[in-house]
């Protein structure tokens, strides 16, 4: 079988990454680290870092793990709302890292130029039509359209929506990478068809042979069907925060309780809103840490996408790329038949 149409579909993706396949991964906190990044580019995928909550000193040394596991080229993701990003921007420069993902949110005044100033290339979450073009015009390279069927932070809207009202009108622009929900390659196929450059999954990899998830948090994703994977309830519409699609546990219970306490915080005035936002993050990155790394599958977040009910065993990333690849290949050989 021929990969030649799907070669062709996904060239501008390639050509942006400097990879194979333009199948990037979705930067998840405690899982996108060296050893799942390295594997996933030496595989001809895109690797991505989770920076997450790290401090520039991680951040660096975490860069530097990377390049001794992998020559191929591999991004980070940086929140906006991180305190220090302009320290985070500067250690990504210092390591010529090719490409930068921003996200939570709208880059902050200063962020697209300082990213840009070193020659990487800037890549961003659109939710929205109305935000790509906004985020086109300030300097983004390329964009990723993620659907509510994702795991981690979510937006309002489905892929398959998002996709529909975006690609159209900006994919002949910059580059547009789809998300959400993807678990196999003939979704792949039909989003580049779409005018797509690739697409981006993260829950597909978090079980990968190569992934230092936990035993006990792979074990809950190959139990789980997509209806196990739900978001998060916001309690008080005075505290803004994104859901989060997980998988229900007593941890899901936990976040409730803890938005009450920082509503309750903002209420009487002891933090701010930057702050209150910024102790719902942490609380994130500690509840994940719980599950990724220490196994605790009840108390931890077990963040994960719908398409949680196609993980179903560990595999390496080659064979997971491989298999997609495949998929794709046959779904566009079956379309010109």
């Amino acid at each position: 079988m021929t990969h030649a149409k799907l070669t062709s579909l996904m060239a501008r993706g390639t050509e942006f990454f400097g990879s194979q396949s333009a199948i990037l991964c979705g930067a998840m906190s405690w899982v996108s680290e060296r050893n799942l990044v390295a594997a996933i580019s030496n595989a001809g995928g895109f690797g991505v870092i989770a920076c997450g909550a790290m401090t520039p000193e991680l951040l660096d040394a975490e860069i530097v793990a990377t390049k001794a596991l992998t020559d191929k080229p591999f991004g980070v993701n940086l929140i906006t709302m991180h305190p220090l990003l302009f320290d985070l921007i500067e250690v990504c420069a210092k390591h010529d890292v090719s490409h930068v993902v921003l996200a939570g949110g709208l880059p902050p005044k200063g962020s697209i130029e300082a990213i840009k100033q070193k020659g990487a290339k800037l890549i961003c979450f659109a939710p929205a039509l109305a935000l790509a073009k906004k985020l086109v015009r300030s300097g983004v390279d390329a964009l990723v359209v993620e659907g509510m069927e994702a795991g981690g932070h979510i937006g309002p809207v489905a892929t398959s929506v998002l996709a529909q009202e975006i690609l159209p009108e900006m994919a002949e622009q910059v580059p547009v990478f789809v998300a959400g929900g993807i678990g196999r390659g003939e979704a792949i196929a039909a989003y580049l068809e779409m005018g797509a450059a690739g697409v981006q999954l993260g829950t597909r990899f978090a079980c990968a042979s190569e992934s230092i998830a936990h035993p006990n948090f792979k074990k809950a994703f190959f139990r789980a069907s997509a209806r196990d994977a739900i978001a998060s309830v916001q309690i008080d519409p005075r505290l803004p925060v994104i859901p989060v699609r997980a998988l229900k546990n007593a941890g899901t219970e936990a976040f409730t309780a803890k938005q009450r306490e920082v509503a309750n915080l903002l209420d009487s005035g002891a933090v701010d809103m930057m702050e209150a936002q910024l102790q719902i993050e942490h609380y994130w990155a500690g509840a994940l840490r719980k599950a990724v790394i220490d196994g605790d599958v009840e108390g931890g977040s077990l963040m994960a996408g719908q398409s949680v009910g196609m993980v179903t065993k560990e595999e390496p990333v080659a064979d997971i790329i491989a298999q997609l690849m495949a998929q794709a290949a046959e779904a566009l050989e079956r379309r010109v038949a």
